[in-house]
C-alpha cells in the first residue's frame, strides 16, 4: 500500500537523499555528472529542503511504503514526491506561457525509478493536483525537459497541455524545457 501525505519538517534529509536517488532520472543524457552534483548539492541539499518545508507558499508530498517500521521491510520508504508552488512563475516565459490563474506551479515531481510504471506517480500527482485545487488554485504549470518523452507523456496523461518553452540551468548549462499547464 502506498500512503501520500504533507512533508514534515523531519524530512528534509530523506528528501534530500530521494534527491539523489531520482534527480538525474529527468535529465537528459548529455547531462554530465558534475552538473548533477552541483544541482544537487545548490537545489536538493538537506538545507534546501529545510527552507522549502519552511516556506508557506511550497507544500511537499511525498508517496511512501504504509504501514508500521518493520512491516516488509519498506515501510516509511519514501518513494516520490512533488512540491507545489503557490506564487506568480518567477521566470519570464513561464509566466507568459502559463495563462490560468491563481497558479501553483509544480515545481518537482520525482519518483525512484523502481516505483516507475506501478500506480504511484498517479497516485501522487491526484493528491498533488487536488492540494493544489484545496489552496485555491484555478491551474497548474511546470516545466519539463523537452528530451523528457517520458515525463511528458505522464503529464499529458494527467491533463497538462504545452503552452510555451523557457529554459531551466543545470550546473552550467541551459536545457530547453517545455511549459505545460492545465485547469484545475
Amino acid at each position: 500500500m502506498i500512503e501520500i501525505r504533507t512533508a514534515m519538517a523531519t524530512d528534509a534529509a530523506a528528501l534530500a537523499e530521494l534527491a539523489v536517488a531520482t534527480f538525474a532520472l529527468a535529465c537528459p543524457p548529455h547531462t554530465s555528472a558534475e552538473a548533477i552534483a552541483a544541482f544537487l548539492r545548490d537545489v536538493l541539499a538537506e538545507g534546501n529542503f529545510d527552507a522549502y518545508l519552511a516556506d508557506p507558499d511550497r507544500l511537499i508530498l511525498v508517496a511512501e511504503v504504509a504501514g508500521e517500521a518493520g512491516e516488509a521491510g519498506e515501510a516509511g520508504v519514501m518513494l516520490g514526491y512533488t512540491m507545489l508552488v503557490f506564487a506568480e512563475p518567477a521566470d519570464d516565459d513561464a509566466r507568459a506561457a502559463a495563462t490560468i490563474r491563481p497558479t501553483a506551479e509544480l515545481s518537482k515531481c520525482y519518483l525512484r525509478a523502481e516505483t516507475h510504471g506501478r500506480g504511484v506517480a498517479a497516485a501522487l500527482m491526484n493528491a498533488t493536483l487536488d492540494a493544489a485545487r484545496a489552496r485555491g488554485a484555478a491551474g497548474s504549470w511546470l516545466g519539463v525537459n523537452q528530451e523528457n518523452a517520458r515525463a511528458i507523456r505522464f503529464y499529458e496523461k494527467n491533463g497538462f497541455v504545452t503552452v510555451g518553452e523557457k529554459r531551466f540551468l543545470v550546473g552550467e548549462r541551459y536545457e530547453d524545457d517545455f511549459v505545460l499547464e492545465r485547469a484545475l
